[in-house]
């Protein structure tokens, strides 16, 4: 997971949703700022895989088209195997699992 520039920061373009889950984050200063409001989302969230932080000039939502939020596969070589459209309502889980039996190694879809 890349963490991209703050979607609905409080200062710019804050969510009625998110008010009432209590996210309520201004649009982050520098890089600790981005760091704290990333490691939130990783912990209210649960989410259990890597996440990494996006660099504070947002190369990497640029190249990839990040927001609102997408899903990428990324196959052995380092080439784009899989692209949702944007999510959460143009995720296709059902795409995302035939594209990784694809690509993924035997012994990882033996594990799965």
């Amino acid at each position: 997971m890349v963490y991209i520039t703050e979607a609905h920061p409080s200062d710019v373009w804050q969510m009625q949703s998110n008010i009432k889950d209590n996210v309520i984050f201004a649009m982050p200063q520098n890089e600790q700022e981005r760091e704290y409001i990333a490691g939130a989302c990783v912990r209210n969230l649960g989410i259990k895989i890597p996440a990494v932080l996006d660099e504070f000039g947002n190369g990497t939502e640029r190249a990839y088209t990040g927001w609102p939020d997408r899903i990428y596969l990324i196959d052995g070589q380092g080439r784009i195997a899989f692209k949702t459209k944007p999510g959460p309502f143009g995720f296709q889980p059902d795409l995302l699992s035939a594209a990784l039996a694809k690509v993924a190694p035997p012994a990882v879809q033996a594990a799965r």
